[in-house]
């Protein structure tokens, strides 16, 4: 998918995804902020969209998120204003591919319901390691493809349709795992959804 696509598709997303595909990732977005909240430091969340997560993030915690939608952006950021969330330190335009950030700057990288989203998600996964901190976490949540089944078929058979969902369907999990510096410590389904915890080498 390229990012022609994918400026496209969250351009058509954005007004109403809160009420949408918010409700369904719902269960992941908790998930994720409770296992940060039991850390400390700087979280960098990656493909933050419209802020849904924020919120769940604890006061003790320094967040940014980043997300290639100004549109999506823009909501984030009025969500972060509304609510008055302290926790969040900045908000930026940027491409997951090229991370405007230091090596080893953040204690914890969160990326829900974003491998499947960005155009070459091995890139995007080595950039996650680069500004983690050896000894940090990255936390993943996200759909992956069923080998098998009826879900299986589904998903192939809405493939074609990549570009205009927003996402890969059929995304396979092997996409995400070759990245040397980071080592698979949990896994665990979520419903249509799969929670994926990983260390960096210390």
């Amino acid at each position: 998918m390229d990012l022609t696509a994918i400026t496209s598709s969250y351009r058509r997303w954005a007004p109403v995804y809160d009420d949408t595909f918010g409700r369904i990732t719902r269960k992941g977005r908790r998930q994720a902020t409770e296992a940060v909240n039991a850390t400390n430091g700087r979280v960098l969340e990656v493909g933050v969209g419209t802020g849904l997560s924020l919120g769940d993030y604890a006061a003790h915690l320094e967040v940014t998120g980043i997300d290639f939608s100004d549109e999506m952006l823009a909501r984030a950021r009025r969500r972060v204003a509304e609510d008055k969330l302290a926790q969040v330190r900045e908000l930026r335009q940027m491409d997951a591919r090229s991370l405007d950030f230091p090596d080893g700057h953040f204690d914890t990288v969160v990326a829900m319901y974003l491998v499947s989203v960005v155009p070459e998600p091995e890139r995007v996964m080595a950039e996650i390691a680069r500004v983690c901190k050896p000894g940090g976490q990255v936390i993943i949540v996200n759909h992956f493809a069923r080998e098998r089944g009826a879900l299986a078929m589904i998903e192939r058979a809405f493939a074609p349709l990549a570009g205009w969902l927003g996402w890969h369907p059929d995304f396979p999990k092997a996409r995400i795992l070759g990245e040397r510096a980071l080592e698979v410590t949990e896994e665990r389904p979520l419903g249509l959804f799969t929670f994926i915890r990983m260390e960096k080498a210390a």
